[in-house]
Order: C-alpha cells, then sequence, then structure tokens
C-alpha cells in the first residue's frame, strides 16, 4: 500500500496523471485536513455517520434475531435460502420513491436502504454460526445441567464468535455503502453528496478530500472490528 501511495504521489507530481484526473495524495490529505479544520464538512459527517450507524445497528439486530429463528425452522430456512442467494442481484435504489412515500423525505429512507443491504449479510453468517457449533458442545453443557440461557452465552456464542464478527464486519461494509452510495445518487446532504457535488463541479481537490475520508472512516471502523475479533479470539483460546 505504501509503494502504491508513493507511485501515485510521484505519477501525480511528475504529470502521467494530469491534475483534472487525480491530485497527489499528500494534496488530498492536506485538503481533508483543511476542511476538517475549517468545520467545512461537520454537518455531513454527522449526517452520514448518523445514518450509517443507525442501518448497521438495527441490520445487527435484526440479523441476529432473524438469522437465530431461520436456524431453527428448516422448512422456512430451505424456502429462504434461494431468496438469499440471489438478494444482492436487487437495485433495491430503485425502491427510494416508495421508502421516500413511506417514511418522508428525510434520513429513513437511506437508513432503510442500508438496512435491507446488510440485514441478509448478518442472518447468513448468524445461521452459519450455529451450524458450526459442534454437537458435543451442547452435550456438554445438557450434562452439566446448564440452562437455555446459560448455553447460548458460555457455549453457543463463543463457540460461534469467529462468523458472527464475519457477520458484524459485512454489515457495518454493506451499510456504509448503502448510505453512501444513497446519498451519493439521491440525497441532498451527506459526505456522499459532498463527493457527487464536487465532481459535479469539477473540484477536484474537495472531491478526493472527501473520498480518502470515506476511505479512512471504512478503514478505521473495520480494523476497530477485527481487532476486537482478535482479542476476543484470544481470550477464547487461552479459556
Amino acid at each position: 500500500m505504501a509503494a502504491l501511495v508513493l507511485a501515485l504521489e510521484a505519477l501525480c507530481r511528475f504529470g502521467v496523471i494530469k491534475p483534472l484526473t487525480m491530485i497527489p495524495p499528500s494534496e488530498m490529505v492536506a485538503e481533508m485536513v483543511d476542511q476538517l479544520a475549517d468545520g467545512e464538512v461537520e454537518g455531513d459527517i454527522a449526517q452520514t455517520v448518523g445514518e450509517v450507524l443507525a442501518s448497521f445497528g438495527v441490520s445487527v439486530l435484526a440479523g441476529f434475531v432473524l438469522g437465530a429463528l431461520l436456524h431453527r425452522q428448516a422448512r422456512v430456512r430451505a424456502a429462504v435460502a434461494p431468496v438469499l442467494a440471489s438478494w444482492y442481484a436487487v437495485p433495491f435504489f430503485v425502491f427510494y420513491p416508495l421508502l421516500v412515500a413511506l417514511f418522508g423525505l428525510n434520513s429513513l429512507p437511506l437508513i432503510a436502504i442500508g438496512v435491507v443491504i446488510a440485514t441478509p449479510a448478518m442472518m447468513l453468517s448468524m445461521v452459519t454460526g450455529l451450524d458450526r457449533v459442534p454437537r458435543v458442545f451442547r452435550k456438554v453443557a445438557r450434562v452439566d445441567g446448564m440452562g437455555r440461557i446459560e448455553e447460548v452465552r458460555h457455549i453457543v456464542l463463543p463457540a460461534a464468535a469467529p462468523h458472527l464478527f464475519t457477520g458484524l464486519k459485512l454489515a457495518f461494509a454493506y451499510s456504509f455503502i448503502g448510505v453512501i452510495a444513497g446519498e451519493f445518487i439521491l440525497s441532498g446532504s451527506g459526505l456522499g453528496h459532498g463527493v457527487a457535488y464536487a465532481y459535479e463541479s469539477f473540484e477536484n481537490r474537495k472531491m478526493y478530500a472527501l473520498m480518502l475520508l470515506v476511505l479512512l472512516v471504512a478503514v478505521g471502523v473495520n480494523g476497530v472490528l477485527q481487532a476486537w475479533e482478535t482479542r476476543l479470539a484470544a481470550r477464547l483460546k487461552r479459556a
């Protein structure tokens, strides 16, 4: 990654890549810092972060519950599986007018799009995680006289944790993509709209600065989830 950034810097500085196409990465960073210092994008950041967090929270909760229910209902699971397999072939943005009619012209339609895109990823990870819990673990729980809640807390969730964290990371990624793409195409505010507006206005410095900010936020949150997963895995291994 460092080599790629240095190569882009050199290509931009020596004119191989024209300024109308891309500015040097160092200028992207400088412009991003300037915009953050001026408070120019505070409102857009607050809106996008709020929408992403709302979408992520709802999709994780819904995926967790629906995945657990789906795991227990074999016939329903068999019926729903083909739908989930083709879920991401559906262009959900075409439902934006319907969502506006239902929720109004505010942030809720964008949050709804993020939830609709992200929830199946969490559902599938939940189902996969529960499938991977060894049967002997459940037998040990029954032999030890554990109640249902104790079994879930001490046996099922730790055993399914790797798959659940995969679901968390995918749910965040899809929530982020859904909200940013929705703002880019449909909204009048937010970081996605800021990128689109800068692009249409030929403001390359602002556009690339906002793109870099979005990228850093996504990578940073994913890094936090990855570190959390690694730490939990180490604790479970010691236990």
